[in-house]
């Protein structure tokens, strides 16, 4: 397996896994809402019942996100617009780990700097990348979805921060939901992209014609 599609595996393996986690938690979770409850409600110490299923999966999810966009780099589109999208989706992944780290109860204003920090540059990413997925390259057909979803994030984050502070916020788990599944979904279908498409093979110093532009 080439090193692209690893990279690939890893990132979708931890959407994958992260996603179940979070059924599973909320399964046992009484009375959980995805109205009113917030994503991280899973991982507090003192309310979770599960809580260390869920914050050991999303510590899982930002390490394998970081290792996994390290591993498929050259897989992303090429240009400027990779290297800040990329690097703006490893501050997403390493924040992730974070947030697994200090759930909400334990410590409040660093869970919520490292959520926003998940929040913000993931969305920011998926627009930036959705630049460089032009006509001609094999990320064309997910350009307008991954504007889409970034747009998605940022708007909805737009409106949940000045909110919070407000304590106004109309449906706060569904609105935080509009805010982190585009960037999982985005992640998942990007990982099967990244692992189906063909990529040079290098024999004998020539590339071979199965080569396409990132």
């Amino acid at each position: 397996m080439g090193t692209v599609r690893a990279g690939a595996v890893l990132i979708g393996l931890g959407v994958v896994q992260f996603a179940v986690a979070m059924a599973v938690v909320q399964s046992a979770y009484p009375g959980y809402s995805d109205l009113q409850n917030y994503i991280s409600d899973l991982g507090n110490t003192a309310t979770s019942p599960w809580h260390v299923v869920f914050n050991v999966s999303i510590i899982l999810l930002g390490i394998l996100a970081f290792v996994g966009i390290l591993l498929a780099w050259t897989g992303f589109p090429r240009g400027g617009v990779r290297l800040v999208g990329l690097a703006l989706l490893l501050i997403a992944s390493v924040a992730a780990s974070l947030v697994g780290v200090f759930p909400e109860n334990v410590n409040p204003p660093v869970h919520d700097l490292v959520s926003l920090l998940v929040f913000l540059p993931g969305g920011l990413a998926l627009a930036v990348l959705s630049v460089g997925m032009r006509p001609g390259t094999s990320w064309r057909s997910l350009s307008a979805l991954s504007l889409v979803l970034g747009l998605i994030t940022l708007a909805s984050l737009a409106y949940y921060v000045p909110t919070q502070t407000s304590n106004t916020t109309w449906d706060p788990g569904l609105i935080e939901r509009f805010i982190t599944f585009p960037i999982l979904i985005w992640g998942f279908l990007a990982a099967v992209h990244l692992y189906r498409r063909p990529f040079p093979e290098e024999r004998g110093g020539l590339t071979t014609r199965t080569e396409q532009p990132a």
